[in-house]
């Protein structure tokens, strides 16, 4: 029986292991479209700087948004500014793509109606989750001061913010960051610059949700070749998110509760 020896370095997860593993999958859902990407060295060097400026940035501004009182206008200010980071270090990067699909009858046309089945799914996915994460104390309570914001805010102003931040996310890490991560692993890269800058909140269960939808915006970036995709996915998600999940938790803190939504 031969023994493949893995070279130092080489990642455990490659690209073509991760198109092995989808290969279940009809080849219109996980065959990469065509694509012409390329870039000079240098447009190529200058957006990983600004990629790695802006995710510290954005990183920093995002744990300070969720320190603060949920309902407040610091709070508000600071999340949309978070979105208007991640939005700004995307278009400044470079071009940005919105990416195709290719249909069953071999033909391209943009993403619409799968990245929405996807992010219903995904939500489904969570919500179960969830009814299990309810009964891990750790979990509950981190969840919980999390969706305070959600239930102790006002309903629109929440979801402009929620959407808004979704979509910016889209743009930098699955648009900006993505294409900085060069062709080794970009699936595995960007996904964990994500959940690196979802630490900065300090909430397990925001870190712990970073990592399979992270994954999963990134591998929908690498099939397109763009960020609409990832985008409605995203949104979906969100929505649905802040709509169905809120009432599974109805003993969150008060709003008056001294302590961030991000501590336990």
């Amino acid at each position: 029986m031969t023994r493949t020896e893995r070279r130092p370095g080489q990642a455990v997860l490659s690209d073509a292991r991760l198109t092995r593993l989808l290969r279940r999958a009809p080849s219109w859902l996980v065959d990469k479209v065509p694509r012409d990407h390329r870039e000079s060295d240098e447009a190529f060097r200058r957006r990983r700087r600004v990629t790695a400026g802006v995710s510290l940035a954005g990183a920093g501004l995002l744990g300070v948004s969720l320190s603060q009182k949920p309902g407040s206008t610091s709070f508000y200010a600071l999340t949309l500014g978070v979105a208007g980071t991640w939005v700004a270090g995307g278009l400044a990067s470079g071009p940005l793509h919105l990416g195709w699909v290719q249909t069953p009858k071999a033909t391209l046309r943009r993403p619409l109606l799968t990245p929405v089945v996807a992010g219903a799914a995904a939500f489904a996915s969570f919500y179960g989750a969830a009814l299990v994460a309810k009964r891990i104390p750790p979990l509950d309570a981190a969840i919980s001061r999390v969706l305070r914001y959600a239930q102790q805010g006002s309903a629109p102003l929440v979801l402009t913010t929620t959407l808004a931040n979704g979509i910016a996310e889209e743009v930098f890490f699955r648009g900006a960051l993505y294409a900085a991560a060069g062709v080794h692993h970009p699936v595995l890269k960007s996904s964990a610059v994500y959940t690196l800058a979802t630490v900065a909140t300090r909430n397990p269960a925001l870190v712990i949700a970073s990592v399979p939808m992270g994954l999963m915006f990134a591998l929908q970036r690498r099939v397109t070749g763009g960020i609409q995709a990832p985008v409605l996915t995203h949104a979906t998600w969100s929505v649905l998110m802040l709509r169905f999940l809120p009432p599974l938790f109805a003993d969150e803190p008060s709003v008056d509760d001294p302590h961030p939504a991000q501590e336990l």
